[in-house]
């Protein structure tokens, strides 16, 4: 059974006058435990078509079934809880917590949407940092870090909660080479061990490089699809 089926969504914004048609008629299915890219240019509406899969926005028609349920039908508390229930976010600009130290950001979904016992709490958030290099950054704010350690820690936030689904806007577009591949290597390893399915946004071709399926959006419409066969 699919985790993600799109039927004819479509997504429109009013600019003014305008009428903006971010996403046109998208028809898709993602299977459970996949690494999965949306590529294109910029204005494509890959973001749009993350925020509709994250429950942050909601189709304009069509219908969007996540895990068994339809995310354009719930009202906000009912999203929020979805999301904390079931998804991971890592955005392009971290969306990290300022008066919060680098250990409080990962440990915030554990903490406020989870209610996870403070030991367990404490393991799965040093194990992550451990696992992106941020360990000894841990007493750190975000202010105090650079850009690729911001995004290392967003990245630890998003995994931390064991979701079954992580969207992920250009998660290693701030990353060097080295710790792009790290992150990457964590993915993987919880895509293969948890199930977990991973949807990115990039450009990076790093990523679209690892990725089981590319969907190429142009102008708010699925133009190609690619399949890469997993190992046996």
């Amino acid at each position: 059974m699919s985790l993600i089926t799109a039927k004819n969504l479509s997504k429109a914004y009013a600019k003014g006058e305008l009428k903006v048609e971010a996403l046109r008629d998208l028809n898709f299915e993602i299977e459970p435990s996949s690494f999965v890219s949306f590529v294109g240019p910029s204005g494509s509406g890959k973001t749009t078509l993350l925020n509709l899969m994250g429950c942050l926005d909601k189709p304009t028609s069509g219908t969007l079934m996540v895990d068994d349920t339809d995310v354009s039908e719930l009202n906000t508390r009912m999203a929020a809880a979805f999301r904390g229930r079931k998804l991971g976010f890592i955005f392009q600009d971290f969306n990290l917590i300022p008066v919060l130290t680098v250990y409080e950001n990962v440990g915030y979904p554990l903490l406020m949407v989870q209610n996870t016992p403070v030991t367990e709490r404490k393991e799965r958030v040093l194990a992550l940092l451990e696992a992106v290099g941020m360990a000894d950054k841990k007493d750190k704010y975000p202010d105090q870090i650079s850009g690729g350690q911001k995004q290392r820690v967003a990245v630890a936030r998003a995994l931390v909660t064991n979701p079954k689904l992580v969207l992920a806007d250009e998660p290693t577009a701030n990353l060097d080479h080295k710790t792009a591949y790290m992150v990457i290597d964590i993915m993987k390893k919880m895509k293969n061990e948890l199930g977990t399915t991973f949807i990115f946004s990039t450009h990076d071709q790093k990523i679209v490089g690892e990725a089981e399926i590319i969907y190429s959006l142009e102008d708010g419409e699925l133009t190609s699809v690619k399949g890469v066969e997993k190992p046996c």
